[in-house]
């Protein structure tokens, strides 16, 4: 919603006074004065007004090591998910508005994101922003010295009628290597790999645009991100 018309709203203020307050330099939004009325904002911006904050929601954005065996779900009658690993680690946390942004396959493990955002989160993994992915791949046979040229010219799927996005491999050793996809199509790693009849035997999510996964975060766990990762994984 834009910052004027949200001011106008929930201080049931007319326009004019509104102008008035973005003029004088009154309003600030997370904690930066600001003059635009045609600002977005969202439920979780910090606003205050002539002096009088406005009530907002605590963004809540994780990063969680997930550990082979979890689903990427908020629920399930059978496996253990991600959401219940969260509410472990953190059992006074809200988790009714928490969602995944980007899952996993039960059997990969990795960087994998929470949050109640719902546009950060639509923005992060929507096919147009073509956030890049990077991932450890083991595979069963040595990779095939021409994987890496074409899956930079992109792999046909006949299923979708599709061809991915080029595609970056870094051949790490005889069956490992580091791929960076900017996709998300169905167990579209694995059906990359299969072009050369050499199936994936461990998959390992290290990177998401500007959020990468530490090596000191245990299976399992996870941690908030940081405003600057916020932001910035959008970039």
């Amino acid at each position: 919603m834009r910052l004027d018309r949200y001011l106008s709203k929930t201080l049931r203020a007319s326009n004019k006074q509104v102008k008035h307050w973005l003029e004088q330099g009154a309003v600030t939004v997370d904690g930066s004065i600001c003059s635009r009325g045609d600002l977005s904002v969202s439920r979780f911006s910090r606003i205050v007004a002539n002096g009088h904050p406005l009530p907002c929601d605590t963004r809540h954005c994780f990063l969680m090591n997930k550990p082979a065996g979890v689903l990427s779900a908020t629920r399930d009658a059978e496996h253990t998910t991600a959401i219940e690993l969260l509410a472990r680690q953190y059992p006074a946390l809200a988790l009714d508005d928490l969602h995944l942004a980007g899952r996993l396959d039960r059997a990969t493990t990795g960087l994998l994101l929470l949050t109640n955002d719902g546009l950060w989160s639509k923005r992060l993994t929507r096919p147009e922003q073509k956030i890049p992915k990077t991932y450890l791949v083991t595979t069963a046979h040595p990779i095939d010295p021409n994987a890496a040229e074409q899956f930079a010219l992109g792999v046909r799927f006949d299923k979708e009628g599709v061809t991915t996005a080029p595609a970056q491999l870094q051949r790490l050793a005889d069956n490992q290597a580091r791929l960076t996809i900017y996709e998300g199509m169905h167990h579209q790693i694995k059906r990359m790999f299969a072009l050369y009849r050499n199936p994936v035997v461990a998959l390992h999510r290290e990177r998401m645009g500007h959020i990468v996964l530490e090596p000191g975060l245990a299976e399992g766990q996870a941690r908030p991100l940081s405003q600057q990762e916020i932001q910035g994984a959008l970039t």
